[in-house]
Parts: C-alpha cells; sequence; structure tokens
C-alpha cells in the first residue's frame, strides 16, 4: 500500500489532542504557544486542576473514548501528542513495563497488521503497561472516522521516561517502514532529551519522539537553549572538606557553571525561580536521589543547582536553611506552586483536589512541551517569559461549563467518568 499523502495538511491551524493529559503541561505549552487542545485524563483530582486552570477537558479513559467516543473528538485535531503512565517503565515504579518491553513491541506488530490484541491484553500484570499502545490505536483509529473523513494526524508528540527510548525507536520503524494499516507512513525522531537544556529548573530526562507524516517534511528535535547540567563536574568545583562526608555550606561561594565558545545560557537554578516568588535564599534541599555517588552529599542540592527530578515526593524534599554560619534548620518545605516553578509551570497555576505533589510529578514541564510542539510544528522557539506569566483561572462560570462537558455535569463527577479502582495495577498472587 502506498502512503496517504493526498490528505491535506492542515498545519496552520494546528489543533492538539493530549492523551494522559495530567493537570495540563502540554495543554499549558499550547497556550503559550496560541495553539488550541483537548485533553484526555482520567484522574479526578488532576481533572479539577484543569478544569480550574481553563483548561478543555475530557474526564475519561484514554482507552475507553478511543473505543466507544471517538467519533465525537472535534476532526480538526492534527496533532497527536501524550505522555502514557510512566509507573510501570519508571526506575522508580515497580518495572513491569521494562519487563513486558518485547511483549508491548510483539502487540505493535500486531496492530500495524490489524490484528485484535485487545484479549491478549489482559494478560499482562499492570494494565497501564498497556497504555503505551494507545498513541497508535488512536493514530489508527484516525485513519477509519468517518467523522475526520479518515484523515491521519498529521503530526505526533510523545514523551516517556528513558526507559521507553526503545520502545519509541521501534515505535519509529513501524511508522516509517510499515506504516499504519491503511498505508500512512511518518518521519520519525527519536531521542532522549534533558529538560534543564530547554530552561527547566530541573534534571529529568526524556524519551522523546516527534512524528510527522510522510510529504510534511522532516520532523526534528528542539535546539538546546541551555547548557546541560553535569553534578560531577559540579562536586568537582566545590571546596570539599572532607571527600566522604563534607555537606555543601549554604555561604559557599557559586561555582562557575559557565563554558567557552558556548552560546547556551547556563541551566536554571531553583534559586533564580524561586526566590522572586518569597521563598528565602541560600537554602539546602535533600531529596531521596543520590548525588554522583558521594555519600555525604546524596540527594542534596543548594540553590545555586536546578532541582532533582521533580517526581510525586516532592512534598518530602526537606529545605534547609540558616541562620548564620553555623546555625542550619529546616525551613518550609515546597509548596506545591513552588514544586509547579521547578517544573516550569506558572506561579500561580491552580492545583486542585487531591494528591497535588502526584499531579506536579506526573506532569510534562510546560517549558519542555513548548519546545517540543515548537519543534514538531516548525514554530519559532516559546519565549520562556510567557511561561513565566501570571495565570488566569476560570471563572466558576467556565470552571461549570467546562466541568459539564468534560464529566457531564457541572458540579460533581458521572457514571461516565472512570473510577480510580479501573486503573489500579492487578495484585499478583506471587510471593
Amino acid at each position: 500500500m502506498t502512503s496517504t499523502a493526498p490528505h491535506q495538511s492542515i498545519l496552520d491551524k494546528p489543533f492538539v489532542l493530549d492523551l494522559f493529559a495530567g493537570p495540563g503541561g502540554l495543554d499549558v505549552a499550547g497556550r503559550a504557544l496560541g495553539i488550541p487542545s483537548l485533553g484526555i485524563e482520567w484522574d479526578r483530582s488532576a481533572c479539577l486542576t484543569r478544569y480550574a486552570a481553563g483548561l478543555d477537558t475530557l474526564h475519561a479513559d484514554v482507552s475507553a473514548v478511543r473505543r466507544e467516543a471517538f467519533e465525537s473528538l472535534p476532526p480538526e485535531i492534527n496533532v497527536l501528542a501524550g505522555g502514557p503512565p510512566c509507573q510501570t517503565y519508571s526506575v522508580a515504579g515497580k518495572g513491569a513495563g521494562r519487563k513486558a518491553l518485547s511483549e508491548v513491541k510483539d502487540y505493535i506488530k500486531r496492530l500495524m497488521a490489524d490484528e485484535k490484541i485487545d484479549k491478549d491484553l489482559k494478560s499482562l500484570s499492570d494494565p497501564r503497561t498497556a497504555m503505551v499502545l494507545e498513541p497508535l490505536r488512536y493514530a489508527i483509529q484516525a485513519t477509519r472516522s468517518p467523522n475526520r473523513e479518515n484523515r491521519p494526524y498529521d503530526v505526533i508528540v510523545l514523551e516517556q521516561v528513558p526507559a521507553v527510548e526503545a520502545l519509541w525507536d521501534h515505535y519509529a520503524e513501524v511508522l516509517e517502514e510499515t506504516g499504519l494499516p491503511d498505508g500512512t507512513k511518518y518521519k520519525v525522531v527519536v531521542d532522549v532529551l534533558d529538560t534543564e537544556t530547554y530552561g527547566v529548573p530541573q534534571t529529568r530526562s526524556r524519551a522523546v519522539l516527534i512524528a510527522r507524516r510522510e510529504g510534511l517534511g522532516e520532523p526534528s528535535l528542539p535546539g538546546a537553549t541551555h547548557r546541560a547540567y553535569d553534578p560531577k563536574e559540579w562536586n568537582r568545583k566545590q571546596d570539599q572538606a572532607t571527600a566522604q562526608c563534607h555537606q555543601q555550606s549554604l555561604y559557599d561561594e557559586p561555582a562557575a557553571h559557565q563554558e567557552e565558545g558556548d552560546d547556551l545560557e547556563s541551566w536554571r537554578s531553583m534559586g533564580e525561580v524561586l526566590a522572586p516568588h518569597g521563598r528565602r535564599t541560600p537554602f539546602l534541599v535533600r531529596s531521596n536521589y543520590g548525588s554522583s555517588g558521594v555519600p555525604g552529599r546524596r540527594g542534596v542540592r543548594t540553590d545555586r543547582q536546578p532541582a532533582a527530578t521533580v517526581t510525586g515526593r516532592i512534598s518530602r524534599f526537606v529545605v534547609f536553611e540558616h541562620l548564620d554560619e553555623n546555625i542550619v534548620y529546616e525551613g518550609d518545605r515546597f509548596s506545591m506552586n513552588e514544586a509547579g516553578m521547578l517544573q516550569s509551570f506558572p506561579p500561580d497555576y491552580p492545583w486542585s483536589g487531591t494528591a497535588r505533589a502526584q499531579q506536579v510529578g506526573n506532569a510534562v514541564p510546560p517549558l519542555f512541551g513548548a519546545h517540543l510542539l515548537s519543534a514538531a510544528l516548525r514554530l519559532p522557539p516559546p519565549d520562556p517569559d510567557v511561561m513565566r506569566e501570571p495565570w488566569q483561572p476560570a471563572t466558576e462560570e467556565k470552571r461549570a461549563k467546562l466541568r459539564s462537558h468534560g464529566c457531564g455535569d457541572a458540579y460533581e463527577c458521572t457514571a461516565r467518568c472512570p473510577r480510580p479502582q479501573d486503573q489500579a495495577p492487578v495484585r499478583s498472587s506471587k510471593k
């Protein structure tokens, strides 16, 4: 079969469908770029945050929408984006997804061969593992949608934890060489990118896939705007009293992180982002993560460094401040707005519902997302100052309207909304 190149591109009017949309990372990015979006998210609290932020939302299970309500999606959507649940793939999770990678690759081949796989997917130990197949299933469904006149998506943008890079490589292989069942093919680029190299004040690596439909030009990854943070180099530049146990003083002079012959900006530090909004500096942050193999610095960074990867454990990060050079005390932990700023959300983003730390940790950093969308759509790089502007929350009327559309009722969830227990991993009977 040949590629469906005759389908007319409408990339002059991009419209993003954000799968597994979370509290709004890619949607915030889209708004900064002037791009409309619709997010599908199953978590109630994340949806409450989205409604409060004024983001178009369907409170629904991504797979259920594909099976039962795909024809109700706006036909003008031409960009498919998303970050499938990472818990089973992440180093922070139990790794069921990593063990199932070869199995999932086989499911991808079967999807491209137009085989039915739903029954077999039920055998996976964690149902979230199969969610990584949903973007591909949406891409296939678009080519069979009467409401879309069988028009495929023009652009696909996906991001996940680095462990999924091998799976994105397989996505790229089948999208470029095999094509969708109707013959549509894409040009694809895949790589692991570091968010601090795009101005996000944290070290976070993500496996990224950007695809453009064949005939729409070669895709490209966003160019870095900031230098990468090297923790080992940072440690080498600090005056360590004892290599095994020295904890960096808040009053140490900052180490330079300028590189000769480099036009990139310096990576952004926690202090740069948080101090203008009331966070007292200097400070130290102790996280749950290691620091370049130096036991005495395990999980410790100063306000002059980027944050460690922001996850759902951000509320456990302990912040230390100094009364003077000799007295250290435990200060206030990061507020959710501060945690959001470390993810590059606007300073007053309206986090709502429960498990807010998990919402923050699960989100795509909006500034990083804006770089991905800009590269995918061949737009100029995003202006980071736009991302830092005050966020205008939705009015009560707007919030009610959004929830009425997203949940079926202006004030509460309905029977059509997913239940949390439906997404929980199946308990293993093995000890």
